[in-house]
């Protein structure tokens, strides 16, 4: 009983407590919020690079395509022991390209470009594809067709001018000369573009949030698409028409990615019917090393590249786990100062309270019961820390993005600009096993850094002790 009522206090009266108990604070609230931020990213980034790639990829080594015919290889799949496992299947063409336009009466705009093939309702199936839409948004059968209002502005643009008839090469007496044959128009299919391509992000206020996306690229405008053929390796190229957006909010994705009708880049390269690329999805992803083995022993390595989406971007995942691990070492220091501030402010207790300690000792307390004293004591002062550390971190977790308005208007920059990052606002994802083993990482190093003080205090003789009193 004794031990509780004079841990109970120190804690209370000792004001060089508090430092102790800020510093805590101060580290259980910054890795919390470090933390937050940093699952929030890789949660975003993770449901991205999954929504486009599907469970498992099949590619093949050559922009010439699979050997075997995308039919024959998902009649095989599903005739395999994998079969049993497979939701859905797309096949499509992935190759690298040149995309030119023109805005305004400008010269035109070039940029190297990810062409890919797709049929977009498989491809719908296989992952998140239709989500990531801006005008057919969530729309479960995506086509590559123009709305109304832009077939109307297209077919304007594309009316050929009337073939000019020289009068002073008639005769008075011949008879009228006859319409010309209607010309044919081309030919031309539509393309989703990266929201990144056809747009670019501008600043309309002070505020962070007053940024809009200027469209360089409308719907309906017309691109050109050069790329190289299947086998000879020549130059291919051929007009398409923009008729939507997509908008993963990822870089890589946005800047770098049109989507074309998968049967006509297969024509267009001489690639007759094969493919690129087979993405699977699968009915539990549980499943996926059982079945990405199943598909390596049924393709030979050589001609196919059988991967989970995870394997396909370890390097990136990795990436961001270890710039996790080091910035949760780098911040638990923190922590660690506090616990040299407790096991500073514990050797100046033992120090000053001598004497107290040896009435203790004289009036019967054991080693063990001065001992646990301190260890109590150091055991209060991070429950506590850390308990308030965890309020103030989920209070700023949850203001995060109001705290980062205010911060700019006083500042006067961006702390996170949006036309970096193509986010609307700073995501985070507070994880409550994180939680936990912050707070408890917290705990025992308080306890930790109090065991030497307690030690010493244990082991004061009593007669030594009140020596001089």
């Amino acid at each position: 009983m004794y031990k509780l009522l004079l841990c109970s206090r120190y804690l209370c009266t000792r004001y060089l407590a508090l430092i102790c108990i800020i510093s805590v604070l101060l580290g259980v609230a910054t890795l919390i919020v470090v933390n937050s931020v940093m699952s929030g990213f890789s949660s975003k980034l993770k449901e991205r690079l999954h929504g486009l790639l599907s469970d498992v990829v099949i590619e093949s080594p050559s922009y010439g395509g699979f050997p075997l015919k995308p039919a024959e290889m998902m009649k095989m799949i599903q005739d395999s022991p994998a079969g049993k496992h497979i939701e859905a299947m797309s096949p499509t063409v992935e190759v690298f390209a040149m995309m030119q336009y023109r805005v305004g009466p400008s010269e035109p705009i070039t940029r190297a470009i990810r062409l890919i093939g797709i049929d977009p309702e498989s491809r719908s199936a296989v992952g998140g594809f239709s989500e990531f839409l801006l005008r057919q948004k969530n729309n479960p059968k995506p086509e590559f067709e123009l709305t109304e209002s832009a077939r109307k502005r297209t077919d304007m643009m594309r009316r050929p001018d009337p073939t000019p008839v020289r009068v002073e090469t008639l005769e008075p007496n011949a008879p009228p000369p006859l319409d010309p044959p209607p010309r044919e128009k081309p030919t031309l299919y539509g393309a989703i573009v990266g929201h990144a391509i056809a747009s670019f992000r501008q600043k309309t206020g002070a505020n962070p949030k007053d940024v809009k996306d200027v469209f360089l690229l409308e719907e309906g405008d017309n691109i050109l698409v050069t790329t190289v053929g299947a086998q000879e390796m020549l130059p291919v190229f051929s007009h398409f028409f923009v008729t939507d957006y997509v908008k993963t909010e990822m870089s890589e994705y946005d800047s770098n990615y049109v989507f074309v009708p998968l049967t006509y880049l297969q024509q267009l390269r001489a690639m007759e019917g094969r493919v690129t690329n087979l993405q699977i999805r699968l009915k539990d992803y549980q499943f996926a090393p059982e079945v990405v083995a199943t598909l390596k022993e049924l393709f030979p390595t050589r001609d196919y590249m059988v991967q989970t989406w995870e394997d396909k971007q370890g390097p990136l995942l990795s990436a961001i786990a270890v710039e996790r691990g080091i910035l949760n070492v780098l911040l638990f220091m923190i922590v660690g100062v506090a616990g040299f501030s407790i096991l500073a402010i514990f050797s100046m207790i033992v120090a000053e309270k001598t004497r107290d300690i040896g009435i203790l000792k004289s009036l019967g307390a054991s080693h063990r019961g001065v001992m646990s004293i301190f260890l109590t004591y150091g055991l209060l002062l991070g429950v506590v820390g850390a308990l308030l550390g965890t309020g103030l971190g989920l209070w700023i977790t949850d203001n995060l993005n109001e705290i980062e308005q205010f911060l700019a208007k006083i500042t006067g920059q961006d702390i996170f600009p949006r036309d970096v990052y193509y986010f609307d606002k700073i995501p985070t994802n507070v994880e409550l096993s994180s939680v936990g083993l912050v707070n408890f990482g917290a705990i025992l190093t308080a306890v930790i850094f109090s065991l030497v003080p307690a030690m010493r205090a244990a082991y004061l003789h009593p007669v030594r002790a009140l020596r001089y009193d």
